[in-house]
């Protein structure tokens, strides 16, 4: 009997020395995670691109210790009846705790190595530490459960954990979809009743507000918004855009050619400068136009009108309309591509909506007798991406024959306008871009009898009204 005691005295001694061990560690491992933040300070600026490769599994890897969690109260709860399944609980509590690690260091590497900032970004980190020592405790804590002993610990923490992996992973949306994701759509009564969902350093009723600012809100703000500061630049209110960034000021008021704002946004698609960055699609010809136009005439936060530009409401537009199935030209419009340069890029999956011709690349060398080559598909092309050509007013001759053409873009060409009266029969246009041509009031003079035309942009044109005209898209199509 002596004997049996004192080896169940060992054993007492050998398991109570691996507890104490096993929370020394876990108490190394949470000093490790809370020092993080100041052994690797998130300092805005980027580092390795190892870094940033790995830590783009970390939307990957997050998803596992939801999961997990999620599934980890309910085991619980029917391990009261099944023992079986409160075995099971504890393999995946253990899962959980392997997965939070995982997906914290992938998420802070994909911060450090891109040089993510901001308080958003910086809650989100916070969020998962915390999470991942809240689960590390939980680890401790239910072993004493399991065995009787202080009942409620476990279940508070886990409780805890819980509510920290909501509030985290609301934060990592926040980072990923903006942080009006909830509040884009939401009714305008309620809308008011949240504070920061307007511009507050601007006008109400100024195109900053009414236009500039919401392309920024859409396409930009995730990456350089309040949750989420890239290069040390934030674009989610009038004030912060004008401060600039780490590189300076992105916006030099009256001279778009030095705005560095507009040169990232207009750069190629495969530059590694170019914005919005990490895949998102480039902004639309006429938001980078309102954007020019606005820099052009003083970047002011004020000011309702832009010379030049007049919008016309989005219900004004026609509804798209069916073009024909191209399908059987495929072979043909992929050897334009490879031997014009230029590109007929299908609108959607579906054929019925149409091809958009496009001439980004070769620009310099695209003339009419380029475009005259196109004509065999006139029929599929809605849109046509013209700008900075060599095309001249011969080509208006071609482009009557694209029957169901609804935005053109001429910004940048030597036409002076005068064959416009040729696109008469396009009656699906509804978009004409001639800012930086050579086009007069007399030459645009035709386009008021274009019933659908609303949006008609002549900035820096001798066509350009003056500054304070406010012109009815309706009744002067060349005022716009």
């Amino acid at each position: 009997m002596e004997g049996a005691s004192a080896v169940s005295e060992q054993q007492l001694s050998a398991t109570n020395r691996s507890v104490r061990l096993v929370r020394i560690i876990a108490l190394l491992v949470g000093a490790q995670l809370l020092l993080l933040p100041w052994i690797f300070r998130l300092d805005g600026k980027p580092h390795a691109n190892w870094e940033q490769f790995l830590g783009r599994f970390h939307p990957l890897a997050v998803h596992l210790p939801i999961g997990f969690l999620i599934l980890l109260p309910f085991l619980e709860i029917a391990g009261a009846w099944r023992s079986a399944l409160r075995e099971t609980a504890g393999l995946v509590l253990s899962l959980a705790l392997a997965a939070c690690l995982i997906a914290l260091t992938l998420g802070y590497m994909l911060a450090y190595g891109s040089g993510d900032a901001g308080p958003g970004v910086m809650r989100h980190m916070w969020g998962g530490i915390a999470l991942t020592i809240g689960v590390l405790a939980c680890v401790l804590a239910r072993q004493s459960w399991l065995a009787g002993e202080e009942l409620r610990i476990y279940p508070t923490l886990l409780i805890a954990v819980l509510l920290t992996l909501v509030w985290t992973a609301h934060e990592g949306g926040s980072l990923t979809y903006g942080s009006n994701y909830l509040t884009e759509y939401m009714p305008s009564p309620l809308k008011r009743l949240l504070p920061g969902t307007a511009t507050a350093d601007a006008a109400p009723n100024s195109f900053y507000t009414q236009y500039v600012n919401p392309i920024f809100d859409h396409n930009c703000v995730t990456c350089h918004g309040e949750s989420k500061v890239q290069g040390g630049l934030r674009l989610d209110s009038y004030g912060q855009l004008m401060r600039g960034g780490r590189d300076g000021a992105v916006v030099a008021a009256g001279k778009p050619d030095q705005s560095l704002l507009l040169q990232r946004i207009t750069l190629p698609q495969s530059d590694k400068h170019f914005m919005p960055a990490e895949g998102r699609p480039p902004l639309k010809p006429e938001e980078i136009a309102w954007i020019k136009a606005w820099i052009q005439q003083g970047a002011s936060p004020s000011s309702t009108s832009i010379a030049g530009l007049s919008i016309a409401a989005k219900s004004q537009d026609l509804p798209l309309k069916p073009v024909g199935d191209y399908s059987s030209l495929m072979p043909e419009i992929q050897q334009m591509a490879s031997g014009q340069g230029a590109k007929l890029v299908p609108v959607s999956s579906k054929p019925s909506d149409g091809l958009i011709l496009s001439t980004v690349d070769v620009a310099s060398s695209f003339g009419d007798t380029q475009l005259a080559q196109f004509q065999k598909f006139a029929p599929y092309i809605v849109e046509a991406e013209l700008a900075r050509t060599a095309v001249t007013d011969a080509s208006f001759d071609t482009l009557a024959k694209f029957t169901h053409l609804r935005a053109l873009h001429l910004e940048g060409t030597a036409i002076n306008g005068a064959g416009l009266a040729k696109l008469a029969p396009l009656t699906d246009l509804t978009y004409l871009n001639l800012s930086g041509t050579k086009v007069t009031s007399q030459a645009i003079a035709p386009l008021a009898s274009m019933k659908n035309l609303h949006h008609v942009y002549l900035f820096n044109t001798p066509a350009q009204p003056a500054a304070t005209a406010d012109t009815n898209p309706q009744t002067a199509k060349g005022a716009q």
